[in-house]
């Protein structure tokens, strides 16, 4: 048996899953400007650049997947619960890794809120619908749609924060002192 409800949120996917990967292809502009910076540490890259990627690729994963022909309740809950099995872990490592002082950096509310809290909402609430789709279908496709739109949401937040902070990390960098010759070797500027 069909989920003959999924044709009604054909059009949700539809914007969902376009908005995730151009949001996606914008935040490698972002890693790329990141890229330029002088210092970039890897722990701050995995811990918030890196996720922001992956909840992008599972809002377009799950508009996908939630537009498969012919999706039945079983294959649903399993597809459910494999992305929230997966998203708990993956949370579940950038936990640990905002818990811990990143460099001169100590995380605020703002980043437990979006990098842990909303992640961890929105892939519970996918492992919920996964529990719910054979007994409450409607209530399990609201349930995708909404952890969709929070990880949507929240990738959005934290591009605009990163791009934000790398911004005004660069106005507050010291300017290349250019009258030091670079050393050709590495492209960094000889001691003086």
């Amino acid at each position: 048996m069909a989920l003959a409800q999924l044709a009604d949120w054909a059009n949700f996917y539809v914007i969902t899953g376009s908005a995730a990967a151009g949001l996606t292809g914008l935040t490698f502009v972002v890693i790329a400007l990141a890229s330029e910076a002088r210092r970039m540490d890897s722990v701050g890259l995995n811990t918030f650049i890196t996720p922001t990627i992956v909840h992008f690729g599972a809002v377009l994963t799950l508009a996908a997947f939630m537009c498969v022909p012919h999706q039945t309740p079983s294959s649903m809950a399993i597809g459910l619960a494999v992305a929230a099995i997966a998203g708990l872990v993956y949370t579940g490592r950038i936990t640990v890794n905002v818990r811990h002082k990143l460099g001169n950096y100590v995380a605020v509310w703002e980043d437990w809120l979006w990098n842990v809290v909303f992640p961890y909402l929105a892939y519970g609430t996918l492992g919920a619908a996964a529990a719910l789709v054979r007994v409450h279908p409607d209530d399990a496709l609201y349930g995708v749609g909404a952890a969709s739109m929070v990880l949507l949401f929240t990738g959005i937040h934290n591009a605009w924060d990163i791009a934000v902070w790398m911004s005004l990390r660069k106005h507050k960098e010291p300017a290349p002192d250019d009258s030091k010759p670079k050393s050709p070797a590495d492209g960094t500027r000889a001691a003086g």
